[in-house]
């Protein structure tokens, strides 16, 4: 079972807001062993995000979506869901409470006729309460398909996926163990490095698969694996350490981590500064 992400907006087409969403999102899924197989960025326009959502469903079992819960005239996400999916829009009593609650006591104003239609939602969809701001989640089934809309906003985005989305999901589909590990190396460049462990790479299993990811004087490598059970965790492990020992001489760290994360932590260690 995999996932594909849909993000909308016209901000993320014309560059104004860099989509970090996405990212996150992926990083998260596949910790639970969910694989994201494709990632599309539309505009708010009705037409493509409807063939985004026909495109999507028939790629991957679950399809996630970010942005257009706002309650301004831009913000169609909802409007169009609800007719995709053949529902009507209905009051959700519990997003009233939470959108009446956020503005009397936390934002002290008075609840607009704008901010009570945020509490409106499809008819078919179950809800997806936002413990951090006032646009619900929704999650739609279809075709043997899960469909599950979230805000763009990302701190409301993340406590829906931690909170609720990835917990449903794996309690609904068995999902493999996806494995990442990673390291940094520097002076050396790809291809001498492609050369240095091209022994060690041609005898890997078909399972298991390495990245290279090269930058300005660096070269990340990532092994990556998946599997039913513990052993592909294990296998992974062992030729990474065998890894690490072919490029010994140039590692810089065996952490997926930022050189500026690693040169902190070094820092630290030495109990020194930049200065």
């Amino acid at each position: 079972m995999t996932a594909s992400i849909i993000t909308i907006g016209d901000e993320l087409l014309i560059g104004q807001v860099i989509d970090t969403n996405s990212a996150w999102m992926a990083q998260e899924l596949s910790k639970h062993g969910i694989a994201v197989k494709r990632r599309v960025a539309v505009g708010d326009s009705w037409d493509d995000i409807w063939r985004a959502l026909d495109e999507e469903s028939l790629h991957s079992g679950i399809i996630l979506i970010t942005g257009g819960l706002g309650h301004t005239a831009d913000d169609i996400t909802k409007p169009l869901l609800c007719s995709y999916f053949g529902g009507k829009m209905v009051v959700n009593e519990q997003a009233l409470a939470n959108v009446t609650h956020i503005f009397e006591n936390l934002y002290k104003k008075p609840v607009s006729p704008r901010n009570l239609k945020q509490a409106e939602v499809p008819d078919n969809c179950t809800v997806i309460m936002n413990q951090r701001g006032t646009a619900p989640g929704m999650w739609f089934e279809k075709n043997g398909k899960v469909f599950v809309s979230m805000p763009g906003v990302p701190h409301e985005m993340k406590g829906m996926m931690e909170h609720d989305v990835i917990p449903e999901l794996c309690k609904k589909f068995q999902f493999p163990i996806i494995t990442h590990r990673s390291l940094l190396t520097a002076g050396i460049g790809e291809s001498a490095l492609a050369d240095l462990i091209q022994s060690w790479e041609e005898n890997l299993p078909p399972h298991i698969k390495l990245a290279y990811l090269p930058n300005y004087g660096m070269v990340r490598l990532r092994l990556s694996s998946q599997g039913s059970d513990d052993a592909v965790v294990k296998e992974t492990h062992q030729h990474f350490q065998e890894l690490l020992h072919l490029v010994r001489d140039y590692l810089v760290t065996d952490r997926d981590e930022p050189i500026e994360s690693f040169m902190g932590r070094l820092l630290q260690s030495r109990k020194e500064t930049v200065c």
